[in-house]
């Protein structure tokens, strides 16, 4: 039984949505601030929690600060996040801030738990090949799902190691970002390059001596991004 955080303080929106991942067979723990959720994954109970659906537009601390604080304290649960409105800032503001994906409220039932679903996929663990690729002091562990980089360890999200995995397989070979979107994402609808593209970025910060300038995922204009150390 997959055990889900939802933090939301909506409390009508709170409830339907507990109601329904319970129905779908979620275990759910709820939080109405991000001072809440913060302190519920801190502690005792936190260990059991495989993911957090998120809303960005919470009281006090919102979630974009919530995501960011998660991810700097070195978490690595997938975070779907919930926006009340499609607007691309605030789409692109949780992505670069952690966020693994995002289902834009008034959301259905169906959707968000096929997103969740999606999600948990993602961070189960890969296996590749049983061995060690090394690149311009990269070393990706294919076995053991690590990645250094001059000896030290890198944390990264299930969802930005799904994407170096894949790039990093092939190295030389152009991506689209539609062939990431399905192989990482499992999306069934294309044309979202935001999910992509924050990744990346976020990806590029830890990777890269400077991001602005990468050596390791290079962008690929017009097309999408392949992995090419020199």
């Amino acid at each position: 039984m997959p055990h889900v955080l939802l933090i939301e303080d909506d409390a009508s929106v709170r409830d339907g949505m507990e109601l329904v991942l319970r129905r779908h067979g979620y275990a759910v723990d709820t939080a109405a601030s991000g001072e809440h959720a913060l302190a519920l994954l801190a502690g005792p109970a936190g260990h059991g929690i495989e993911l957090a659906v998120l809303d960005l537009m919470l009281p006090g601390m919102d979630g974009f600060e919530v995501c960011r604080r998660l991810r700097a304290s070195g978490s690595a649960i997938p975070v779907v996040m919930l926006t009340a409105r499609g607007d691309d800032s605030d789409i692109v503001r949780g992505l670069e801030a952690g966020a693994d994906d995002y289902v834009v409220k008034p959301v259905t039932a169906p959707v968000l738990e096929a997103r969740i679903r999606a999600a948990l996929r993602r961070a189960e663990p890969v296996r590749r090949r049983p061995d060690e690729d090394t690149y311009a002091g990269l070393v990706i562990d294919r076995a053991g799902l690590t990645v250094t980089k001059r000896g030290t360890p890198l944390a990264l999200p299930p969802t930005e190691l799904r994407v170096l995995l894949e790039l990093s397989a092939s190295p030389g070979q152009v991506f689209s970002r539609e062939q990431l979107l399905r192989s990482v994402w499992e999306h069934d609808f294309l044309g979202d390059s935001r999910l992509v593209d924050a990744a990346v970025g976020r990806l590029r910060a830890k990777l890269e001596d400077v991001p602005a300038r990468p050596v390791y995922i290079q962008t690929v204009r017009g097309f999408g991004y392949r992995f090419g150390p020199v």
